[in-house]
This record gives structure tokens, sequence and C-alpha cells, in this order.
């Protein structure tokens, strides 16, 4: 469980990166998407004195990336509009999309949703 504030945000990604370095896993694009995720649910999925969770699970071929908020109300637009150059935000979960093999989103239980990243590892 993190903080949802910047500084949680800042240490999902930081834990990320420590934990797949020590396991021997690429890191650069598993913490690009742990800081856009992370993010998102401090910014989009907040609610007072409630944390986010942050999951990643290793299989024989996948890294799993889950961020769990408390805002299943609050579901990311599945048909984002690319962004202009003067547009100030709007662009995480097009890196999301570009970085990630999968990604999708799974509500429940209430009020919580899940935001989930599969990253296909090196044989």
């Amino acid at each position: 469980m993190l903080s949802p504030t910047r500084r949680g945000a800042r240490l999902a990604r930081l834990l990320t990166v420590a934990h797949l370095g020590h396991w021997g896993l690429p890191t650069q694009s598993a913490g690009h998407i742990v800081a856009e995720l992370a993010n998102n649910a401090v910014v989009h999925g907040r609610v007072r004195g409630r944390d986010f969770l942050l999951g990643l699970t290793v299989t024989d071929k996948t890294l799993r990336i889950e961020v769990t908020d408390t805002r299943g109300d609050r579901l990311p637009a599945t048909d984002r509009e690319v962004p202009t150059r003067l547009t100030e935000s709007g662009r995480g979960l097009l890196l999301v999309d570009a970085l990630a093999a999968r990604w999708g989103v799974r509500t429940g239980p209430p009020p919580r949703k899940t935001v989930w990243a599969e990253l296909d590892l090196p044989t």
C-alpha cells in the first residue's frame, strides 16, 4: 500500500526498479509504466485516507504490473485523443500503450479498480 501522493507514486517507481533489478529483470519500461499508472492513481483515483496498491507478478514469460485505487467509478478512457503539442496532460496511457504488450482495467470489488499492464520478458 502506498500513499496517494506524488511521493507515493515516486516510491512505487523506485520500488519497482529496485525489485526488478534485484530479480535480474529489465527495469526501464516497467519503471515508466509504473510511474504513469501510479501517477494516474494519485491524480484520478485518489480518495482521502485511502492508499493505492502496487502489484508485480512475474511468470516465465510475463511481468504483470497492477495498480489498484479506490475510484472504481472513474475508469480510464479507452478512446483517447492524441494530445496536441500544447496539451499539458493526457499522454500517460499512450505511453503505457506503447510500452506494454497488453494493458486493461478490471473493476471491483467496489469501490476499487485495477489498471494492469503486461510486459513480455526476454527468454
